[in-house]
C-alpha cells in the first residue's frame, strides 16, 4: 500500500517507520529542508528508543522516503496521515493553522481516490473540517477518519508494533476496511480494531489522557495530604493498585505530568466543554493541581533551609518531563530550575539525554553538566525530578565526598527513604512522611 505522512515530527516519524517495516510504500513529507535533509542522512530529530535503526533499515531497503514535495509525497497515495503539529493557543485551545494548509495541499496534490486519517490530536468534530478544506482544492473521492495515537513518549514503537487496540473513526465500510487492511500486521494477537462514528473516535483520545492525567493528579493530591498527616503515599499506592477497580498504572506520586500529550489535551478538552456548555470540572482540576505540583517540591526545599536559598547549590538530575525521551514540553524541571533560580540558587544540572533540547527553554544561569556526579559537586542538596534508570543506584561513597551537605529529594520517589537515611544523607520525597 502507498501510505504518506505529513508531517515528520515525533508521532509522524514513529508512525512512517512502523508502516515501512511491515512492507509498505511510505513517503513523509515536512515543509523543514533541514529535518528532510537530515533523515535522508539517518539523523533522527528525536530520541526515541529503537527508532533510529528502524528508520535507516527502511531507508535502505526503499520503502521510507524522505520530501519536501507534498506534491510528491502524496501522488499515487492510497492513504494520507495527517501528523503536523496542533499546539495549544493561549486559552487550551487548538491552533489548527498547520492542520490547515497541510489539508489544502494535500488536497491540491490528490491524484485519485484517497483516505485521509487525522492522526494529530485534533478539536473534536475536526473530521468534517479537513474534509471541507480538503474537497475545496481536490474533486477526487475523499474520506477522513478519525485514527487517534496512543505512543507513550519512550516505549512508541512498542506501542504501535503492539497496539492495545486500534481506534477507527469512520462512517464508511469501505474505509474501514481498507485501515483495517493496513492495521493488520500490528492486531494478529487478537488485540481489538475498534469501529465507531468519527466524533466518538476524536473524544475518546481526549477521554484516555484527560483520565489517566486525572489519576496522577489525584494522587499527587493525595501525597500532599500524606504528608500532612504522616502518612506514606507508596504504602497508600501499594494498597490501591491491588485493587481490581483501580488497578496499579498512573498511581505514582511526584512533581507533576509533562509532556506533548497530557497538558495540551486535557486543556483542549476543558475548552471545548466549556464551548458547549458541560464544563468538566474534575478534568479542570487535574490541570490546576498538576500546575500546584511541580512548586511543591520548592516548598519542602524552602522549609529544609529556611535561612533562604540564596548561595546554595543545587544538583538537579533529569530535565526531560520523562525518561527515555529528549521530550521538554512543560516539563517539571523547567519550573523548578527557573524558581530555584529566583530564589537566588547556583543550580547544576544533568540530564542523560535532554541536555541540547533544554538548553534554549531553561534559565541561562543554570550550569549544564556532563555527568550527574559533576552536577553533585559542591551541592548543598541533590533534586532527582526525572526517574531515568541510571540515577535509581546511588554511588554514595562518591556522593559524600562531591556534595557540600547530605540531602536528598526525591521528586519521584524512586528511592528508599531508609536505605537513604542508612547512609547518612537526608531524605525528602513527595508525600513520605
Amino acid at each position: 500500500m502507498k501510505v504518506t505522512i505529513i508531517g515528520t515530527g515525533y508521532v509522524g516519524l514513529v508512525v512512517g517507520a512502523c508502516f515501512s517495516d511491515t512492507g509498505n510504500q511510505v513517503s513523509c513529507v515536512d515543509k523543514d529542508p533541514k529535518k528532510i535533509a537530515g533523515l535522508k542522512d539517518g539523523i533522527i530529530p528525536i530520541y526515541e528508543p529503537g527508532l533510529e535503526d528502524l528508520v535507516k533499515r527502511n531507508v535502505a531497503e526503499g520503502r521510507l522516503h524522505f520530501t519536501t514535495s507534498t506534491s510528491e509525497g502524496v501522488k499515487g497515495a492510497d492513504v494520507v496521515f495527517m501528523a503536523v503539529g496542533t499546539p495549544p493557543l493561549p486559552d487550551g485551545r487548538s491552533d489548527l493553522s498547520y492542520l490547515k494548509a497541510a489539508s489544502e495541499e494535500v488536497g491540491r496534490a490528490l491524484t485519485g481516490p484517497c483516505i485521509i486519517v487525522n492522526k494529530s490530536t485534533v478539536p473534536i468534530g475536526s473530521y468534517l473540517t479537513v474534509s471541507e478544506w480538503v474537497k475545496q482544492y481536490s474533486k477526487q473521492e475523499v474520506e477522513v477518519v478519525s485514527n487517534p495515537e496512543f505512543l507513550k513518549e519512550g516505549s512508541a514503537l512498542e506501542d504501535f508494533l503492539k497496539p492495545d487496540r486500534v481506534v477507527i473513526g469512520t462512517n464508511k465500510e469501505w474505509a474501514y476496511q481498507k485501515m483495517c487492511e493496513l492495521y493488520a500486521p500490528f492486531v494478529r494477537q487478537g488485540n481489538p480494531v475498534i469501529l465507531m462514528d468519527p466524533v466518538s473516535a476524536e473524544l475518546t483520545k481526549y477521554a484516555c489522557n484527560s483520565f489517566l492525567a486525572t489519576r496522577i493528579s489525584f494522587m499527587n493530591e493525595l501525597a500532599q495530604l500524606a504528608d500532612r498527616l504522616g502518612a506514606d503515599i507508596e504504602k497508600v499506592r501499594q494498597g490501591m493498585a491491588t485493587d481490581v477497580r483501580i488497578g496499579k498504572h498512573f498511581l505514582y506520586s511526584g512533581v507533576g505530568y509533562g509532556g506533548s500529550c497530557f497538558p495540551k489535551d486535557v486543556q483542549a478538552l476543558v475548552a471545548t466543554s466549556k464551548d458547549v456548555g458541560v464544563p468538566l470540572q474534575i478534568v479542570d482540576a487535574a490541570e490546576r493541581v498538576n500546575y500546584g505540583q511541580k512548586k511543591y517540591i520548592l516548598k519542602k526545599i524552602k522549609a529544609k533551609f529556611p535561612g533562604g536559598l540564596k548561595g546554595k547549590v543545587f544538583a538537579v538530575w533529569g530535565l526531560a518531563f520523562k525518561p527515555n525521551t529528549d521530550d521538554m514540553r512543560e516539563a517539571p524541571a523547567l519550573i523548578i530550575t527557573d524558581e530555584l533560580i529566583k530564589e537566588g540558587a547556583r543550580v547544576r544540572a544533568f540530564d542523560p539525554v535532554a541536555m541540547e533540547a533544554a538548553k534554549p527553554l531553561l534559565n541561562p544561569k543554570v550550569e549544564l553538566c556532563d555527568s550527574a556526579y559533576q552536577a553533585a559537586e559542591d551541592a548543598d542538596a541533590l533534586v532527582l525530578v526525572t526517574e531515568w534508570n541510571e540515577f535509581r543506584h546511588l554511588d554514595f561513597e562518591k556522593l559524600s565526598t562531591v556534595m557540600n551537605s547530605k540531602i536528598i529529594f526525591d521528586g519521584r520517589n524512586i528511592y528508599d527513604p531508609k536505605t537513604i537515611k542508612s547512609k547518612g544523607f537526608e531524605y525528602t520525597g513527595i508525600g513520605r512522611s
